[in-house]
C-alpha cells in the first residue's frame, strides 16, 4: 500500500482524494492533506481526512511516500524541490511549471535525489483521444495529415488564481497543456514550427481563448483551439486522412468515419453541377456509392495514471508520464507564448 499526501485541497485536490478512495483504495491511500484555507481543511475533515499542520510536517512523516501538488501553478516548482529533497516522490498537477527552464531545474533535482517526478497528465487516457490515436496508428483512413482538437465553452469564468497571470492562469496552461500532451503522445515526430494567437476577450491578465498550429517533421499539421467564449461549438476532433475523415462531435464520443470505398471509383464529369453555392465541378457532392461509413473504434478509457504509477513504484512497469515527455510539452507552450508575443511563427525542433 502506497501512502500519498495532498498539498492543496481545492477542487482538484478533493477530486484526487475522492477518486483514490472510490477506485484505488487497495493500491494507494491518502495519508492526509495540507491547505492554508480553513474552509478547505474543514472540508477535508468532513471527508474523513487527516489535516497536517504544515507542508514540513508532511515531509517529516515517514509513512508518506508520495506528495501530490495541487497548488496554483507558480508554486509547483519550489514545493516540488522541497519534496524531493525531503525524500518524497512527487506528482504535480498540470502544468508542471510555467516554462521549460523551470522544469529542467526540477529534472536536475530529480537526478540528484533519485526520487520519482511525474505530472498528472490524465487525459492521455481519455476515450475520445484513444479513438483518434487508434485511427492515426492503424491508418484506417490512410495517412493522417491534419488534425483539429478543440475544447470550447461559453461560461466566461476563470475562477480564483486561474485568472491571474502571476499564478499561471489562462487557457494555454489550463487546457492547452492537455491537448498538446495528447498530440505529442500520439505523433512520433519532432515539432518543427509553432504559430499561435492568444485572446483576452473578457479577462485583463490572461488568455481566455487561443489557437495554435503545430507542424511536425513528418508532415502532419495539428490545430489546438481552446475557447471560453464560443456559443456554437465545433466538433471535439476533426481528423483528415488521405482516404477518409473522422469526426468526434463531443465528450460522449458521438461521431463517425467516412472513407473512400474500394468498390466504386469516382469518374470525372465535365458537366457543371449546380449547387446552393452556384455552379461547380470541384466542390460538387461526392456520389454516396463511392464512400463507406465506418464505426468509431472501441476503446477503454480507464484512468490508468495512478495504477501505472503504483506499478512503477513496485518495479513492474515504466513511469506512465516521464519527465522528458513533460518537458517537450512545456517547450511547445513556450513557443506558443513566443509566437503570440512576436506575431510570427516559431521555428523549432521539439
Amino acid at each position: 500500500m502506497h501512502k500519498l499526501a495532498i498539498i492543496g485541497y481545492g477542487g482538484m485536490g478533493e477530486w484526487h482524494s475522492v477518486y483514490l478512495k472510490d477506485w484505488l483504495k487497495d493500491m494507494i491511500a491518502v495519508a492526509g492533506v495540507v491547505d492554508i484555507r480553513k474552509e478547505r481543511t474543514d472540508r477535508a475533515i468532513e471527508n474523513g481526512l487527516k489535516v497536517y499542520p504544515s507542508f514540513e510536517s508532511v515531509l517529516d512523516d515517514p509513512e508518506v511516500e508520495i506528495v501530490l501538488l495541487a497548488l496554483p501553478n507558480d508554486l509547483h516548482k519550489p514545493y516540488a524541490i522541497k519534496a524531493m529533497r525531503g525524500g518524497k516522490n512527487v506528482i504535480i498537477e498540470k502544468p508542471a511549471t510555467l516554462n521549460a527552464a523551470d522544469f529542467e531545474d526540477l529534472m536536475q533535482v530529480q537526478k540528484e535525489t533519485g526520487k520519482v517526478l511525474t505530472v498528472h497528465q490524465n487525459r492521455r487516457w481519455d476515450r475520445d483521444f484513444l479513438m483518434v490515436k487508434e485511427i492515426y496508428n492503424n491508418k484506417q483512413i490512410g495517412n493522417v495529415y491534419m488534425l483539429e482538437s478543440r475544447v470550447q465553452g461559453s461560461r466566461q469564468v476563470l475562477n480564483g488564481w486561474r485568472g491571474a497571470k502571476i499564478n499561471g492562469g489562462g487557457m494555454v496552461y489550463d487546457w492547452g497543456v492537455h491537448l498538446i500532451d495528447q498530440y505529442l503522445n500520439m505523433i512520433d515526430s519532432p515539432v518543427t514550427e509553432v504559430y499561435a494567437q492568444l485572446f483576452g476577450i473578457y479577462t485583463d491578465e490572461v488568455d481566455d481563448n487561443f489557437k495554435a498550429m503545430l507542424r511536425f517533421e513528418n508532415g502532419v499539421s495539428a490545430l489546438v483551439e481552446v475557447s471560453m467564449n464560443c456559443f456554437i461549438l465545433h466538433p471535439r476532433w476533426h481528423v483528415c486522412g488521405e482516404v477518409g475523415t473522422m469526426v468526434i462531435d463531443d465528450w460522449s464520443c458521438n461521431g463517425r468515419i467516412m472513407r473512400l470505398s474500394d468498390k466504386e471509383e469516382l469518374k470525372w464529369d465535365e458537366k457543371i453541377v449546380y449547387t446552393a453555392a452556384g455552379p461547380t465541378r470541384s466542390m460538387a457532392p461526392r456520389p454516396i456509392e463511392t464512400m463507406e461509413e465506418l464505426p468509431l473504434p472501441q476503446v477503454n478509457d480507464q484512468l490508468r495514471f495512478y495504477i501505472e504509477l503504483c506499478e512503477h513504484l513496485d518495479g513492474k512497469c515504466e513511469l506512465p508520464v516521464k519527465p522528458e515527455s513533460v518537458l517537450r510539452v512545456l517547450k511547445v507552450m513556450d513557443a506558443i507564448f513566443e509566437s503570440d508575443k512576436n506575431g510570427q511563427s516559431v521555428k523549432c525542433n521539439i
